[in-house]
């Protein structure tokens, strides 16, 4: 994402999204009587026509009511009353249209109050345009499952299966074969560095079939062990830290990691733990929290729980805002999507 302008006292940011995670974040930042500022289309009949009418382009002020982002097609659908717009010829004031927020057109939002976690979000989102991507693969001898860390959680991508048993006379053909097959899309993964980690000997001997075939893949991939070859273990190796040992940084690992030291200190009944939204209220009153947990859904939806994070911030108490999409969004759901990390236990 890059943001052209920010107006503080008119409550205008102009940015433009550049990836479909920008597109989610822009989606979390939106709220219900928000106003964007966009180009688009609008289609224009002649009064007594019975034709359809011919697309205009226009540029459209929006009063936002409902947003819908769905990342498998890359689209971020944005729908509301026009409130303004240009060529008056083509704009109705007052009806309603549906503006598609696409990658590398300019957006404008305007708000009249920006909450701090939004703010925090678009610059999370500048910075995420700069991240190199984490690939991940998880296989054994029958199959290879890819996916890809993103903000807004884990993208399951495809599975490769081996078709082969040890029973087979032609395993060992079929092996190289699948070797072969993986091989050929860690070629084409679009990402920096991966992860290939597996139960068994499978990663081992596919790293001996990429020394023989190709070994100039073996610069971006980091090969590591996880006790399962399902989707349990990606999650396995985000829980661990894995993947922030090769990026350094991962938000979507830092949620999971985040749960994790939840359910250890609520485990352990230490009292450094809390969860509710009044258990957190009256946490936040002691000045006892040092971390708070919050899902964006319940942050978008709940007033009192927005004004209980705009509070945190205030009193410089660090908040993590997890997508609710999230493997680690899920897990909080299960605490009400609203947790604290506390410095002393309160009664």
């Amino acid at each position: 994402m890059r943001i052209l302008s920010q107006d503080k006292k008119s409550g205008l940011v102009k940015l433009v999204p550049e990836t479909t995670e920008d597109l989610w974040h822009i989606e979390r930042v939106l709220m219900a009587g928000d106003s964007i500022i966009a180009k688009s289309w609008r289609r224009f009949k002649i009064e007594g026509s019975d034709e359809a009418g011919e697309k205009k382009p226009v540029n459209i002020t929006l009063r936002v009511e409902k947003t819908e982002f769905s990342p498998h097609v890359n689209r971020l659908r944005v729908s509301g009353k026009i409130i303004d717009g240009s060529p008056q010829e083509f704009v109705q004031i007052g009806s309603y249209h549906t503006i598609d927020v696409e990658n590398g057109f300019p957006l404008t939002i305007v708000k009249q109050n920006w909450r701090q976690h939004q703010i925090d979000r678009l610059s999370q989102a500048v910075r995420e345009t700069k991240r190199p991507l984490v690939g991940i693969v998880v296989l054994d001898e029958s199959k290879a499952i890819f996916a890809q860390v993103k903000g807004f959680g884990i993208d399951y991508l495809f599975e490769i299966e081996a078709n082969a048993s040890k029973r087979d006379e032609k395993f060992s053909e079929k092996q190289l074969q699948y070797f072969g097959d993986v091989a050929s899309k860690l070629g084409t993964f679009q990402t920096s560095k991966t992860v290939v980690a597996g139960p068994g000997f499978a990663k081992d001997n596919l790293k001996k079939f990429l020394q023989q075939k190709n070994p100039g893949i073996l610069k971006k991939l980091v090969f590591d062990s996880v006790s399962n070859s399902e989707r349990s273990g990606v999650v396995e190796l985000l829980k661990r830290g894995a993947i922030s040992k090769v990026m350094q940084e991962e938000r979507v690992e830092q949620e999971l990691v985040l749960v994790e030291q939840l359910k250890a200190q609520l485990s352990r009944g230490g009292g450094l733990a809390t969860y509710g939204i009044l258990q957190v209220s009256g946490a936040l009153g002691a000045s006892a929290v040092s971390h708070i947990l919050v899902a964006d859904e319940l942050l978008r939806q709940n007033q009192e729980v927005d004004e209980l994070i705009e509070g945190a911030y205030k009193r410089k108490v660090k908040v993590t805002v997890f997508s609710s999409a999230s493997q680690g969004g899920q897990e909080l759901a299960a605490f009400g999507g609203f947790a604290a990390l506390l410095r002393f236990k309160i009664e």
